[in-house]
């Protein structure tokens, strides 16, 4: 199976550059699916119905969210018509939506869209995330109930990263980090066959603070407070930052990891 998966998308600059790019990129990767993380889609915070359906609308299949999850009020209520939208699976019990989605293709493939939050410096209440991958991968076992396993690590600790990647080596296919904003140069196969990287990096201006316009965050670095209320995404050039991976139908495994960028 062939997957690429595009990180954080920030605001409606990235959100448009993104669009008018996926033709493109399908047409490079023909991926089986193309999967984003859109948790800071909505002008940096969250993600609105209407985003995601112009997301969907333009080819994109499924979309992570991450701990901005809930800053549009609107998707605690949106997130259970659509499954196709993925939040943390190790939220508190009786957190609307689901952390996982599967798609089911016709020719009898099975992919599982999986996303975990960790919890080092997340500042969140949050389950443990080895533990619900764990539960989760009791009953869904990669080569025999899924063909491809992806999960969308949302963390701000390299080390945390790391190490549930370690931990789930060879049971999934692919362990892609977000939540950073910046790509990371490790992307390579584990021991065990699982693909890694532990940042994929953000869809937007990179002439920024991960993403948001600069004055505001170094003034409340150097002055301890910010300049204006809240912070908004830079507009320059946008760069779209995603990993492309293939892996062994039968196994799971994964053959191959890219990261790319496409200036847009």
């Amino acid at each position: 199976m062939k997957l690429v998966f595009i990180g954080d998308i920030v605001g409606k600059k990235a959100r448009d550059a993104l669009i008018k790019k996926v033709p493109d990129i399908k047409s490079k990767f023909k991926p089986d699916k193309l999967i984003c993380n859109a948790e800071n889609a909505a002008a940096g915070y969250g993600l609105t119905k209407n985003i995601a359906l112009s997301l969907f609308d333009s080819g994109i299949d499924s979309l992570t969210l991450g701990n901005h999850a809930w800053d549009q009020r609107e998707m605690l209520s949106y997130i259970e018509e659509c499954p196709k939208i993925i939040r943390a699976i190790n939220f508190p019990a009786n957190v609307p939506g689901k952390g996982f989605v599967k798609i089911n293709f016709e020719d009898g493939r099975k992919l599982l869209i999986v996303q975990v939050m960790l919890r080092l410096f997340m500042g969140m209440f949050l389950d443990d995330p080895f533990n619900s991958i764990k539960q989760l991968l009791k009953s869904e076992k990669l080569g025999s109930t899924c063909n491809v396993i992806l999960i969308d690590l949302h963390g701000e600790a390299t080390s945390e990263k790391n190490a549930f990647a370690h931990f789930v080596d060879g049971d999934v296919t692919a362990v892609l980090g977000t939540h950073t904003h910046v790509p990371t140069s490790d992307a390579r196969i584990l021991t065990k066959g699982t693909a890694y990287q532990t940042d994929v990096g953000m869809t937007g201006n990179y002439d920024s603070v991960i993403g948001m316009d600069k004055e505001n965050p170094i003034h409340g670095f150097v002055r301890g407070f910010r300049s204006s209320g809240r912070f908004m995404p830079a507009e320059g050039q946008t760069t779209i930052c995603g990993t492309f991976i293939e892996s062994d139908d039968n196994t799971g495994l994964a053959l191959k990891i890219e990261p790319f960028q496409i200036l847009s």
